[in-house]
């Protein structure tokens, strides 16, 4: 595993949010709400190094040199179904970016990931795309999600997700080592059917109440 491209956010606040996400007794209700506050941290996280530029404004006192994000302009793209629940918290901190959309299903026998749909803005060469999806697993959708993007003429690419396995982290970083990983905990192991362990379940059953 390459620590250079994983960040692991252990922010006391994420930390006590995860708690409760993880806990079986959780409701629907409040692991959406966690979630979305989650992901306004990991997108702060994930942004952190944005170039800037100084441009010339007027206060209601006086001018001043003040900066701008410059650069890339950013696009999210969410990891279908469970990206979703992170769309929200990434787009409240980061209001402008814009979002695409990657639909895949993990094949229950081979746990490939398998694409039903693919939305993105079409200058995606030109910006830097955040992809979210709350657990890296496998890895198998995020790569194969990363791979699409970078067909579709994506150069700039960021991972962010909310818990981690090494297997995933270890499949993702050989596939694509140019893709940062952004996560809030990097959990023990994968079991036999492909979960997270300790984990928290699947977490799109659990935001959607379909458990």
């Amino acid at each position: 595993m390459n620590n250079d491209s994983l960040r692991v956010i252990d922010h006391p606040l994420v930390q006590h949010k995860l708690t409760l996400m993880r806990m079986r007794e959780t409701t629907t209700e409040n692991f959406r709400r966690l979630l979305r506050e989650i992901s306004q941290v990991l997108a702060y996280e994930v942004t952190r190094d944005l170039p800037t530029t100084k441009v010339q404004i007027s206060t209601p006192l006086t001018q001043m040199s003040s900066p701008l994000i410059s650069g890339k302009k950013l696009c999210v793209a969410s990891i279908l179904r469970a990206g979703n629940g992170m769309l929200d918290g990434v787009l409240d901190f980061m209001p402008a970016a814009r979002v695409g959309h990657i639909g895949l299903y993990r094949d229950p026998d081979t746990l490939e990931a398998v694409e039903y749909y693919f939305k993105m803005p079409s200058d995606i060469a030109e910006r830097l795309i955040v992809v979210v999806d709350p657990m890296l697993a496998t890895g198998h959708s995020a790569i194969a999600a990363i791979s699409r993007l970078k067909a579709a003429g994506a150069t700039s690419i960021r991972f962010v997700c909310l818990l981690a396995a090494p297997e995933g982290v270890e499949a993702l970083q050989k596939a694509h080592p140019d893709v940062e990983i952004t996560t809030a905990a990097l959990d023990e192991y994968l079991n036999d059917h492909g979960y997270i362990v300790p984990g928290l379940g699947d977490a799109g059953d659990r935001m959607f109440g379909t458990r």
